[in-house]
């Protein structure tokens, strides 16, 4: 047993690879199952529509004396213009200014409505090399847009978090935040939960679709719930096309419209991508609940010689850093999933005190520069070389600055 379980310590499958695959076989078992939903639901109505077509067809062709091959050349003709955009009523020029600018916005945001592409060669190489750049900095303006709403949203919980030990006697009354800068750090080790920030996500994105959906309604004539579904299918960038705003000839208090329906697909976007990188978060949480279901428990004798180990020593790293109680800024945050875990419960090594003493050093350093200035300075704290290894992008930011991702979770 005790050999077995060297050998998966030596393994290849570390927990990054292993939560890796398991989302990777869980994605695939959830779009087998949505292609067998999805199937069950729209293919008798798919099949239905097919019979009716072709029974419309057939009676068009008896009544009116023209042969099937030459109707079946007529509708395709048809098919080519409408995907031309050309269509039986009049509707807005498509490559004008206006519409050139409403396909550009489609095309950075990745929504992608297909209902304007362009027809020339030339047009179809600049696309390519429009949308590299232009969909690379909008995915930045959403990364940024995401770290500036979270912390709004920190600093309005934290004064919340504030009133409440105000109110329950844990916090003084004439407690005041003394600095200027109001940063998320005013109360040592607290940071707000990742479920309430989806929570509140989640509200002001249903809130958004709503109003959006009211608007969409009343101009574009749709039922509300095709407004709505228009709604998630745009703010969401799946965009599949069948129902597209602004395209009719003329509107009442155009210019209007078209900027809020401008300010509604932008405001949509940014919060529907927040949303959905926190619900990642979450997910990633569920994958590592499942893999600590996986853990290797063939040797109960080597768990508890560890355990009896980690008792006797009372000196680790990670109990240093607990006994401190000192909470390090968001950019020094440990890695939930690696570094925290390996430096708790093991018998202290040359390297891990050597990095635990780097940790201490720069935690007091940083002591030193508070005190000195009267407020918290950005100290970026790393015990590790690896630039990549606390996370890249809208992950590495709600690791930052979420609670439930921190190593003391």
């Amino acid at each position: 047993a005790a050999g077995s379980c060297r050998r998966r310590r030596l393994a290849p499958l570390n927990e990054d690879n292993g939560r890796f695959l398991l989302l990777a076989a869980l994605i695939a078992a959830y779009l087998s199952a949505g292609a067998t939903v999805f199937s069950a639901l729209e293919s008798p109505s798919e099949a239905a529509a097919q019979l009716r077509w072709n029974r419309t067809l057939h009676n068009f062709s008896r009544i009116f004396n023209i042969s099937l091959p030459e109707l079946r050349a007529f509708l395709r003709s048809y098919e080519a213009a409408m995907a031309a955009g050309i269509r039986v009523d009049a509707l807005r020029p498509r490559w004008d200014f206006t519409g050139a600018f409403y396909f550009v916005g489609t095309v950075v945001s990745t929504i992608g409505f297909g209902m304007t592409t362009p027809a020339t060669v030339a047009g179809k190489v600049f696309l390519m090399i429009y949308g590299l750049f232009g969909c690379a900095g909008t995915i930045l303006f959403f990364n940024l847009f995401l770290e500036r709403i979270i912390s709004l949203l920190a600093f309005i919980m934290k004064a919340c978090y504030e009133r409440q030990l105000r109110r329950s006697g844990l916090l003084p009354p004439n407690f005041r935040r003394e600095s200027a800068v109001s940063g998320v750090g005013s109360l040592v080790g607290w940071k707000p939960s990742v479920y309430h920030v989806m929570l509140i996500l989640g509200i002001f994105a249903l809130t958004l679709s709503c109003c959006a959906s009211a608007m969409y309604t009343a101009v574009e004539g749709w039922n509300y719930f095709d407004s709505f579904y228009y709604c998630f299918v745009t703010f969401s960038t799946i965009g599949f096309g069948d129902l597209v705003s602004s395209q009719s000839a003329a509107y009442r208090h155009e210019g209007l419209y078209r900027f809020g329906n401008f300010m509604f697909i932008l405001m949509g976007v940014c919060c529907i991508y927040s949303l959905f990188n926190v619900i990642s978060i979450v997910i990633k949480q569920i994958l590592n609940w499942v893999l600590k279901k996986f853990e290797c428990r063939c040797c109960p004798k080597c768990h508890k010689s560890s355990s009896r180990l980690s008792r006797r020593n009372a000196i680790t790293p990670g109990a240093r850093l607990r006994r401190h109680n000192i909470a390090v800024d968001a950019d020094g945050q440990y890695d939930s999933d690696t570094e925290g875990r390996r430096l708790s419960g093991e018998m202290i090594s040359m390297r891990e005190l050597t990095a635990s003493s780097k940790v201490s050093l720069a935690i007091l350093q940083k002591q030193l520069s508070e005190t000195a200035n009267g407020y918290p300075r950005n100290v970026s704290i790393n015990t590790r070389q690896n630039g990549f290894s606390a996370g890249v992008g809208a992950l590495a930011i709600m690791n930052n600055r979420l609670a439930e991702t921190s190593d003391s979770r």
